[in-house]
């Protein structure tokens, strides 16, 4: 799905006139700072002070949000609020989207407005305080929603209907009557999101999580025990096989799945290398989805959208966040998928070249090989081990950047929260250039909150003093190479010099692309002996970044040679080249190096390569014979290779 065809679906949602049945719910933050605390003088306890405090609509009420973010021609609100500063406020803000709380009725007895307070400390959250667990909805507040349900059926073109409270329909007589609604208006597009209650509405489209349909299907799933693929899309064509209206399959990192009269359509989800929050990504999901629909969007194409929109949410921390259209024509311009997720996670599951090491994550890539003609290599982990270690420089940089003059005063438990989203920002930029690394450093430390605004440094800052560590680490290995105390072959994976002679001698055509510093890198290449066979060029990260990438290199070879996917191999241990790679439609070659030995496997690797797209890993590149054979499908033996 194009940026073209983005923008005319958003087009189309302008027209669209949605109602909104749910549990409305008021999200409140509260951002506590224990400098403000002090004993008080009347229990002489400590008190908790809050620094900040923000409240937005969440339930139903983000649902709404979402909706609104989208711009249709008009929203109907259909609820219960309790008569109590929650529920006023709450109504306030729904007001204050454009929506039509004629129908948000409120319930003077036995009933709080749900509201969930958080609150954040030291930007982590701590346990939910919740309002309105123990509500009773009465018979008189049902039927006057059943009469706004009927209302909106008439007068919108889609419902959602939204449940997520437990307890929060809790009359038979309810349920009897919204069916005989829905059967009714069978015509008419109604979207089911019920944690509780999916199997009890009919006539229905359906949102459901990966549980949610095996549970539908009749499953009964241990809490622990993983949903495959295979198994969501079983269950999928059963429901949809019951309902014959379009079910929708939300699968976590693995995207969303949809059913309708067609079959099915798998749309794969989205890496994203900033910190995540997934709260509110199922309401996202299905409000897109059903403006999608209602303005006539097959539901395959419905799904592809509501995955981008998904993805700008699920980035936006401590708030149930929405998705404006500039945000999600701006993440569908260059998405970066997940392949393979069940794979990646279950090294169980690999297929192997018969009597090798080698991994064949997509076994139709062996039908490829045979017309390579150029190949780009990352350096560092792929060729090089001079700066084996650089992540074990990055990450004190990094955590004293975020922490820092809390770095030696922080509680263990915090520390360790801290080096635990810095491993992984790592793990997921590997092979970026590090200008790139350091912007989101400077994200990661603004978002922390434990470092003044006014003492924050910029990116280049954190990369002087990045780089500063790491030379020095590889200024006295290239000391000892220069000395003769070590030799070349102790500073390259294991055949990777004679593998890319042996490409040489195939006339491909070679280019070395690293995120390091373009000096630094062709100064290594030089120094271990292999600069001259890269005759496509050596590349580098530039003052001014902006200028080079992995992808804009791939892009020119592509475009200068008049390539075919098939004729360019991409070959690497970090996912950015990996994924360029398989963007263009390149052969990507993932290498899983233990560059502590310079041989052997690191399973550590494997995963963020196989959801980078890699068709197939290698461990390194001593069996480089069979490696060749099998690229340029040449005979070979295997017990002499």
């Amino acid at each position: 799905m194009d940026e073209n065809s983005i923008s005319i679906i958003l087009q189309k949602i302008t027209d669209v006139k949605i109602a909104v049945y749910g549990d409305f719910c008021l999200d409140a933050y509260w951002v506590m700072d224990p400098k403000g605390s002090e004993v008080s003088i009347e229990t002489g306890l400590w008190t908790e002070a809050v620094s900040t405090h923000y409240y937005t609509p969440g339930g139903a009420g983000n649902v709404v949000a979402n909706l609104a973010a989208l711009n249709p021609a008009s929203i109907k609100v259909i609820g219960t609020v309790g008569n109590d500063m929650q529920g006023r406020e709450l109504s306030a803000q729904l007001m204050q989207l454009g929506a039509d709380t004629s129908s948000l009725f409120i319930q003077e007895k036995n009933f709080t407005t749900y509201c969930y307070l958080k609150r954040i400390v030291n930007g982590a959250e701590e346990p939910r305080i919740d309002f309105g667990v123990f509500n009773n909805r009465g018979t008189e507040t049902d039927q006057l929603l059943l009469a706004a349900l009927e209302n909106a059926l008439i007068e919108c073109d889609a419902l959602i209907f939204n449940q997520q409270v437990t307890g929060s329909i809790n009359n038979e007589s309810f349920i009897v009557a919204a069916n005989q609604l829905f059967d009714k208006y069978n015509h008419k597009i109604v979207m089911l999101d019920s944690r509780h209650f999916n199997d009890r509405f009919k006539n229905t489209f359906l949102k459901a999580n990966d549980r949610e349909i095996a549970s539908l299907a009749g499953m009964q799933m241990a809490p622990e025990e993983n949903i495959t693929t295979r198994d969501i899309i079983k269950y999928g064509k059963q429901i949809f096989a019951q309902s014959q209206k379009p079910v929708f399959v939300t699968c976590g990192e693995r995207g969303i799945i949809a059913f309708d009269q067609n079959g099915y359509s798998e749309v794969p989800g989205l890496q994203l290398k900033n910190k995540l929050d997934t709260v509110g990504a199922g309401d996202t999901a299905i409000s897109a989805i059903t403006l999608c629909v209602a303005a006539g969007v097959p539901p395959a194409e419905a799904a592809r959208f509501a995955n981008f929109a998904a993805a700008v949410t699920v980035q936006k921390l401590y708030t149930t966040g929405t998705a404006s259209p500039a945000e999600i024509l701006q993440m569908s311009r260059e998405p970066d998928y997940i392949y393979n997720a069940e794979l990646a996670e279950n090294e169980r599951n690999a297929v192997y070249l018969q009597d090798t090491d080698f991994e064949l994550c997509v076994p139709a890539i062996l039908a490829q090989f045979g017309h390579i003609r150029h190949a780009v290599f990352d350096h560092d982990g792929t060729i090089s081990s001079l700066r084996q270690g650089w992540e074990d420089i990055m990450e004190p940089v990094m955590m004293k950047a975020i922490l820092g003059d809390q770095h030696d005063h922080v509680s263990a438990e915090t520390f360790h929260l801290v080096e635990l989203e810095v491993k992984s920002f790592i793990h997921k930029t590997t092979g970026i250039q590090t200008i790139y690394q350091m912007e989101g450093l400077v994200d990661l430390v603004r978002d922390s909150g434990f470092v003044p605004e006014e003492e924050i440094l910029d990116k280049f800052q954190y990369k002087e003093l990045y780089n500063n560590a790491l030379m020095e680490m590889v200024s006295k290995r290239m000391d000892r190479l220069t000395k003769g105390e070590l030799g070349p072959e102790d500073f390259t994976m294991k055949g990777a010099v004679a593998f890319l002679h042996e490409l040489k001698a195939r006339g491909v055509r070679m280019y070395l692309a690293s995120g390091t510093d373009v000096d630094d890198v062709r100064n290594e290449a030089e120094m271990l002996g292999y600069a001259h066979l890269f005759d496509g060029g050596i590349y580098g990260a530039l003052k001014d970044y902006t200028k080079f990438s992995k992808k804009m290199i791939i892009e020119q070879i592509i475009r200068e040679n008049g390539l075919r996917g098939n004729e360019l191999a991409v070959f690497g241990d970090g996912p950015d080249e990996i994924r360029e790679g398989r963007r263009a439609g390149g052969i990507a070659v993932g290498i899983t190096s233990n560059e502590v030995q310079r041989f052997g496997h690191n399973p550590a690797k494997r995963p963020r390569l196989v959801k980078a797209g890699a068709q197939l890993l290698i461990p390194d590149f001593s069996r480089y014979k069979i490696l060749v054979s099998l690229l340029f499908q040449e005979s070979v033996n295997y017990a002499e290779a």
